[in-house]
This record gives structure tokens, sequence and C-alpha cells, in this order.
């Protein structure tokens, strides 16, 4: 197969030792790359008694077919792991320029196990494979990392970091890209996983190509198909993710004051997009092979939060660290956001446990002197203070660094009622009760709370998906439609993050036909659209096996009471909430699970997962 080097490095870090694995044809089309490919590395590898910070637990950061092709938006990789924050599965996905440099090293993907015996990196350049000792980077930030591990090996090389956090396994920590542009892996405690194997850092630098089928063919679909994608995504281009800001407020999707409100127009504004292209965005970053460009680069030189430079706040960043902590002040979020990147740490569980900190602090179940200081709403110095004490593991700091379930039970009191997870995952910055189709999406998805396994509400703002059946956007607001069309962008979804190509493609009017079409260019296979969706639904099902296998159950295909009994009461989704139990169990039969959750034997008989 062509688009494959078909040269997966097996690390193990205990014993310091390597080996490049293939796999089959067959098993390389059944579950295409990336995530899919990971799912099926990791169901094989681990399982209910693996312990997710322990040497058995694999991280295999995998790359797709399509990666490092002139396809836009091929410049992502997938991290797979058993989560250290759920229990379960694992999965955070990544832009920037890592993968690409993987691929042109020769690799598809690396898959590490065992423990190394003292802090190290891994060094590869092309053939070359080093071990090399971490001891002058272990403790310092993913900014100072990158710098240095680029001095000590090549100019050009990527490197993939953890920061302080990911040492001292917080299970919100993450693994960070491309410096200070802080392209982010950031979801179910990843950072956590590569810190319990004294990892400090995967360092690439590569020289050859990937090699494509047909690149004549490939060429001309590219030129026939950009001009309209390029026009379709001229606001990403513009204004980044951030630009969502202002629509998502007025639509009432945008997490206030810790999910309770659901108007902060004035608050919002202050921080939007074109604010910050107005003010503190200096260039565009893109990632490998992107013709978007929707990263933010931002510099912040004078006042109470300089300095500031680097990558800039995307709209999750926004949202949770601005909208539900009420900060408005789109500096104050630059450097929190800042401060994420640098220590290794995701911005989401962060946002999100410091705007449940500051309601515990109102709500008196928090003290001044346990926080470590005055977490009233809006206070800015507040959150920047929280997050210097997460970042050097101290004070409070260490305790909403486990993550928002360990942290409500330390709290105590009502804590768990405003701690707003899905199985362990804090919510990203979109509102089910805004989209119903989010609250299904984000009860079924395997890693927990995400927007992106579905991708769902896109759908029913604007886009159409006639080639699974999507013919128009549904009405936001009801239940009808959305088990099937859940479960059919969930199957799509899952091509998506196992070629590695960016899911914002789809505002481009990119689908499973043109998928496969690409699919099918680079490698020379040839399948059909179905037989593409087949795989997609045998990888997301095999994602549910896996959590099954961990013990989860139908149980856990639930969303906070706060989202499933609270109306918001102003804003543009004042008064509406998700159907969930009119949804799951329809969801649970269009997918040929039974009503306790779990896969029929016929359907994973036809998946060919027996």
């Amino acid at each position: 197969m062509y688009g494959y080097h078909n040269r997966f490095l097996y690390v193990d870090l205990t014993r310091q030792t390597w080996e490049v694995k293939s796999f089959s044809v067959e098993m390389l089309s059944q579950y295409i790359g990336g995530a899919g490919l990971g799912a099926k590395i990791l169901f094989d590898s681990t399982d209910a008694a693996t312990d997710p910070l322990g040497p058995d637990n694999l991280l295999c950061l995998m790359t797709g077919p399509i990666t490092g092709t002139k396809i836009t938006g091929t410049g992502r990789h997938s991290a797979v792991f058993k989560s250290p924050l759920t229990g379960g599965w694992g999965e955070a996905s990544v832009g920037g320029t890592w993968g690409r440099e993987l691929k042109k090293a020769g690799y598809d993907g690396v898959v590490m196990t065992g423990r190394a015996p003292k802090p190290c990196y891994l060094w590869l350049y092309d053939d070359r494979i080093e071990f090399r000792d971490a001891a002058a980077v272990w403790g310092k930030d993913t900014y100072e990392t990158d710098e240095l591990l680029r001095k000590e090996t090549h100019s050009q090389a990527v490197v993939s970091c953890i920061g302080p956090t990911g040492e001292k396994l917080a299970l919100i920590a993450g693994i960070f890209t491309d410096g200070i542009e802080g392209r982010t892996a950031a979801r179910c405690g990843v950072g956590a996983v590569q810190g319990s194997k004294n990892l400090k850092a995967v360092v690439v630098r590569g020289t050859g190509m990937t090699p494509v089928f047909d690149a004549e063919g490939l060429d001309q679909s590219l030129k026939t198909f950009l001009p309209d994608f390029v026009g379709k995504t001229g606001g990403l281009k513009n204004f980044g993710t951030a630009g969502l800001v202002l629509g998502c407020e007025q639509t009432g999707d945008f997490p206030i004051k810790n999910w309770q409100l659901g108007k902060w127009e004035e608050g919002a504004a202050k921080i939007s997009g074109p604010v910050m292209k107005e003010t503190i965005n200096k260039k565009n970053y893109y990632c490998a092979g992107c013709v978007v460009g929707c990263g933010r680069h931002v510099r912040v030189d004078e006042g109470p939060f300089a300095p500031v430079w680097g990558g800039g706040p995307e709209y999750e960043s926004l949202g949770l660290i601005g909208g539900s902590c009420l900060i408005d002040n789109l500096e104050a979020i630059a450097k929190a956001n800042e401060l994420c990147n640098r220590y290794g740490l995701d911005s989401i569980e962060v946002g999100n446990g410091i705007a449940m900190a500051m309601e515990a602090y109102e709500k008196g179940l928090l003290s001044e002197e346990k926080a470590g200081c005055k977490l009233e709403w809006g206070n800015c110095e507040a959150a920047i203070a929280m997050l210097h004490q997460m970042g050097a593991n101290t004070g409070f700091g260490a305790v909403l660094n486990q993550g928002l379930v360990r942290a409500a039970k330390e709290i105590g009191g009502d804590a768990e009622k405003f701690a707003i997870h899905v199985k362990g995952v804090s919510l990203p910055a979109h509102d089910p009760r805004a989209y119903t189709s989010i609250a299904l999406g984000y009860a079924t998805s395997p890693r927990g709370a995400c927007h992106l396994q579905a991708f769902s509400h896109a759908y029913e703002r604007a886009l159409s998906a006639p080639d699974i059946g999507i013919e128009a956007p549904l009405e936001r607001f009801t239940a009808v439609g959305k088990a099937n069309m859940v479960m059919k962008l969930q199957n799509v979804m899952a091509l998506f993050d196992s070629l590695c190509i960016c899911k914002f493609d789809i505002f481009g009017n990119v689908g499973l036909t043109v998928l496969t079409n690409w699919y099918n260019l680079v490698t020379g296979v040839m399948v059909t659209p179905e037989e593409m969706y087949t795989a997609g639904e045998r990888i997301f099902t095999l994602k549910r096996q896996y959590n099954i296998r961990c013990g989860m159950t139908a149980s856990d295909d639930t969303l906070p009471e706060r989202i499933l009994r609270e109306a918001r009461g102003s804003g543009g989704a004042a008064e509406n909430l998700p159907n969930l139990a009119a949804m799951l169990p329809e969801y649970y039969e269009l997918r040929g699970w039974d009503q306790a959750g779990k896969p029929r034997e016929e359907l994973l008989e036809r998946l060919d997962l027996l």
C-alpha cells in the first residue's frame, strides 16, 4: 500500500530497546491509521488490570496514511493510551508539524511501553534512533524544552514534550509540540502517561516523503477542490477559532459562570476574535500543509500580564478560562493560556477546574486560606495565581491538577454537583442546552465529554452531509433525528481521527466521499465510501468495547444534572433542556447495541471484531 511506510517503531523504555514492526494490508485497511490503528494496538495489548500510570500502559503516537501529503489539514497526529483520568479509552489529537516530521523520518507511528530508569528523551533522525539523557530539561517548561532540545539535536527538528505538570503526573497534563506555538494533545491525561514513563520528549527530524499512489490525480483533485474550500474557510483564517465567541454566546452555546448563565454579551465582546485581531494578534500560525492558518500568534508587551508571546488562546480557552470564570480581560486570558502551554496543562480542564473552585469559593466550600487566593468570579489575578499553583503542583493547585472528580471530592459538600464532566473528562466550551445533539455526543463519546467525536452541532447550525443522509441542518432544540445523525457523524469523525486530517475541513465540504477519494488516490486501495464508513463504524465500536472491558456501563452515558435539569434562563437557549433519555435508547438500537449499551454479537461479527 502507498501512503504508509508500514514501519511502526516499538520502543521499550525500560530496556532502552526498540524494533520496527509492520502490519498486514488487511489490518491497515480495517483500521486506517491514527486513532483507529491505535485503538487496535491498545485493545490487543492492555486491559482492565493495566495501570494507566504503570509501565504496561502504552503511549501510541500515530500518523495516518495521508499525513505528509499535499492534502490540506494533514499536519495532525493522534495519541492513544489508557486514560488515567477516566480509567478507559484515552485519545488526544494535535495539529502542528510533528506528525508530518515523523512521517518524513520514515515511521507511521511510535508505540512506547515501559518506564525509563531515569528521565530521557527519544531522538529520531531518519534511521537514527537514540535514547538521550533528559536531566538538563527535566523540570523545564515546554517552551524552554523545545528550544534546548532543538539546539541539542537539529535546528529543524520538531519536539513533542511534556511540561513540569506531566513529570509530576498531573492528570490534566498534555503533550505539546511546535514550541511557543503551543500545539496541544491535551485531553484524558496523556501528559501524565508520558510523564509516568520518565519520557520528557520525542524529538524528530526527517528528510523523506510520503509515497503517493496517484500523485498526478491527487494534484488535480486538490486543484479543483481548493478554491471553493479556501472561500468557505475564510472566517477561520481571519479570526481563528476565537471568531466563534460572539456567535456561540448569542446562540447560548457559550459556557458562562460554570455553566450557570445564558447571556454575557459585554464580556464576550471584549474577548472576541475581532478584538483579538485588532489588539494582541500578530500573525497566523499554519499547521503542516494547511491553507487555512487558524492558529493565532499573539504578543503582549505591556501591562500587568506582560510578557505574553506565542500561540494565542483558542475558542476553548476563551470560553472556559474566560466565560466560565467571568474573566473578560483578553490579555489575562492570553497569559493564562501561555501558562497552560508552558506548564503543560489542558486549558479545558484548567478553565473548568478554576470555575468549579470559584463556585465553591462563592458558596463557602473553599476558603481563601485553602485556595491561597481570593477565587472570586472574574478575578484575573486569582486565576493566574491558581495556575501557578497548578504548574508548581503546590497548594490547592495540586488538587485541581487531578481533575474535576477528584477535586470535587476533596472540596466536599455539594461540589460534585457543579463538577461539570462526563466520565471524568470536563466539558469543552459547547453547551448541550444550545444544541441537543451535543448531549448525546458527550454522553456516548468514548473518551468522555468531547464535541469533536461527532462535531454534530455544526450540522444543526449550517452544514449538511448528503453522502451519509444528512440532507439539511436539523433543528437544534429537538431530539428527533439526532440519534441517527450523531451515530453517522461519529463514524465519519472516527475516519478523520484515523486518517489524521483536521476536522475543520468539514467547513470546506470535506466529508465521506471526499475523504474516500483522497484515501484511494494516496493509497491505491480503491475502496468505496460505504467500505470507508464501515471502517469508521468498526473503529468507533472498538473504542466502546475497550471501555466496556475497563468496566464502563450504560450508566456512564450521562450528563451532569446542571446540564440536564437546569435551564439557563436567558440568552439564545434560555429554556431548552436536552432530552437525553429519549435519544439514548434509539441511539443504542441504531448502533446495534443492546439497551445495556453493549454491542451485540451480530454487530461484532459483521465488523470482524469477535
